[in-house]
């Protein structure tokens, strides 16, 4: 494993340009630490509420939902390789005392990464042009706050954030690589809330191109 806790400019710079708005207004910390933390859980929520709310006969934005969580489950595994490849020290650890604001805990684990970020951008841009654009738009406004809430309260260099950023990316690439072998999965879990319609098929850009931002 590859240690490095190298500061460049442009982390040290941004970092404190952001994170030294924490702590000066009760209410903007109190939504930062709110989005922060529970990003992962909004996106749960939101994909709960998205699953039963859409047409019952929609099983193609129902899929791209599936993908959505799919690519967010695979850019945090991508995540876990990285880590260990290669060893981030959080800013906390490395900043010294008094020259940044910590608005919540955090183990002193790898930082780059970014996990909640890349979580919620292979949400996000699984769901770009594939997904109804109310949905898509939520998901990626979400995923912007994330990433700029992740460096407010402290924990993260905005590298790390851009680094969760494309990795998100590039989880959703590859899950829509095995759309057609997922599909079958959505209409069952679809059945059973008897949604969808029966002889539904799929190929390479059914649910691509139904939608588009």
């Amino acid at each position: 494993m590859i240690h490095n806790a190298f500061l460049n400019p442009f982390d040290t710079t941004i970092y404190h340009l952001i994170n030294g708005l924490a702590g000066r207004n009760a209410l903007l910390d109190a939504v930062m630490i709110f989005f922060a933390k529970d990003a992962l859980e909004i996106y749960a929520v939101l994909f709960i509420i998205s699953w039963f709310i859409l047409p019952k006969r929609d099983i193609h934005n129902r899929h791209a939902l599936v993908m959505a969580g799919l690519s967010g489950i695979v850019a945090l595994l991508i995540n876990v390789v990285i880590s260990h490849i290669w060893f981030r020290p959080r800013p906390f650890t490395v900043f010294q005392k008094g020259t940044y604001t910590a608005l919540v805990s955090h183990s002193a684990d790898a930082s780059f990464p970014s996990d909640h970020t890349s979580g919620s951008f292979g949400f996000a841009a699984a769901s770009w042009g594939k997904q109804q654009k109310w949905i898509s738009y939520t998901f990626t406004i979400l995923a912007v706050i994330v990433m700029f809430a992740r460096v407010f309260v402290g924990v993260h260099y905005p590298t790390d954030v851009i680094g969760g950023c494309i990795v998100g990316i590039i989880a959703s690439k590859i899950v829509w690589r095995f759309s057609r072998y997922v599909f079958p999965v959505t209409s069952m879990i679809a059945k059973m809330f008897r949604f969808g319609s029966e002889g539904h098929l799929i190929n390479n850009d059914s649910t691509t191109d139904r939608h588009t931002l």
